[in-house]
């Protein structure tokens, strides 16, 4: 049973599952699209890479467990938990992952998180997602704040996150399991009214 509130949601319930997720542009010709099965292949190749695989350590094991995952998240939208996008080229070939997760309607949180694949990276393609996902998610979509961690170590996804104007808020000591053990994690955000970036 659901508990009362005694402040207004942030985002009533039901009022994301209403449509369906949405396709998000970003500058440079990035358009932000919901998984589709035909991406398998490229999502389980993804994981091949020693970087992703550093720095994510849960990973999918076959294109059918891929294939899960998609259907996973299609759910997760609908129960407005979470939502992941394909950040792709023109809404063809796909450059990367964005997603939104641990949703909290009631107080207007997410968390962000990202990837992007080798030959996509050192262009800002992961920053332009990123900013394209807070605009959408801190105006249309209603919510208040969005937060993502990183290792200490990933200086690359630091960058990513100040450019997308997420602040640095500061350290979680010995937060993370990464492939070579546990990691400190820095802790950035961005609310609704911080400076709005380019």
């Amino acid at each position: 049973m659901r508990a009362i509130l005694s402040t207004q949601p942030a985002i009533p319930a039901g009022t994301l599952a209403a449509s369906p997720q949405p396709m998000l542009r970003a500058p440079g010709g990035l358009l932000l699209r919901p998984w589709e099965p035909s991406d398998a292949a490229v999502f389980l190749a993804a994981y091949q890479d020693p970087d992703i695989q550093h720095w994510h350590t849960r990973q999918p094991a076959s294109e059918d467990q891929v294939r899960e995952w998609f259907d996973h998240y299609r759910k997760a939208w609908t129960q407005e938990t979470g939502a992941s996008w394909a950040v792709t080229r023109g809404g063809g070939q796909v450059l990367g992952r964005i997603a939104m997760g641990g949703m909290n309607l009631d107080d207007g949180v997410a968390g962000c998180a990202y990837w992007v694949l080798p030959a996509a990276r050192g262009a800002g393609v992961a920053s332009r997602a990123l900013t394209a996902l807070s605009v959408w998610a801190l105006g249309e979509a209603g919510f208040h704040r969005l937060h993502l961690d990183h290792s200490t170590r990933n200086l690359a996804s630091c960058r990513v996150a100040v450019k997308a104007g997420f602040l640095l808020e500061g350290t979680k000591r010995s937060d993370a399991v990464h492939s070579d053990g546990r990691h400190d994690m820095h802790l950035h955000a961005r609310i609704r009214g911080d400076k709005q970036l380019a």
